[in-house]
């Protein structure tokens, strides 16, 4: 069984996939307590892997979000394998701190200033709070993306890109256009 705090579907609003449709597995419960996390960790329900997939399978896309909270608390080789068996592609959104199983498609790393334990991202996304990005710099990621903090600070954001090209900008443009 794993805690789930809701199945949804959207468009990627953030990163690399913006845009994307996608099916939203967001896990309630961290290893974290972040001051501007989106996630109201102590509601969830416990669901078996098949209710999980009947869940996400009643959507037309294939492409499935591991979120949360921290979704590798919830996830093992076997819920992956089951996703894959069901023709998914897996992508997740971790804060970095466990390790992942294998067969992850797409792996988005948001760290939270606490040592990491993977050793290959596809992207890092960094919520930007004016804190030092070198220890982010030497990541083994294919992206860099920096995000800023519920849009105050988006002007000092830009700003550190245009100086540190390494990095791309990530907007929330699912709470720009107001989705989910």
């Amino acid at each position: 069984m794993r805690k789930i705090n809701e199945i949804f579907y959207s468009l990627q609003g953030e990163g690399f996939h913006t845009g994307t449709p996608a099916v939203f597995v967001r896990f309630s419960g961290c290893n974290l307590k972040c001051s501007f996390c989106d996630t109201r960790h102590e509601e969830g329900i416990l669901m078996s892997d098949e209710e999980i997939l009947r869940a996400i399978s009643a959507f037309p896309s294939n492409v499935v979000i591991l979120t949360g909270g921290e979704p590798s608390l919830w996830i093992d080789q076997a819920f992956i394998a089951l996703l894959h068996r069901a023709g998914k592609y897996i992508c997740i959104e971790t804060n970095g701190t466990k390790p992942l199983p294998k067969g992850i498609d797409w792996v988005t790393c948001s760290p939270k200033g606490t040592p990491l334990q993977l050793t290959h991202i596809d992207e890092v996304k960094v919520v930007y709070t004016g804190q030092d990005l070198t220890e982010y710099t030497g990541l083994e990621a294919t992206w860099h993306f920096l995000q800023p903090c519920s849009c105050r600070n988006t002007k000092e954001v830009v700003e550190y890109i245009l100086h540190h090209p390494q990095w791309r900008l990530s907007l929330q443009t699912h709470k720009l256009i107001n989705i989910r």
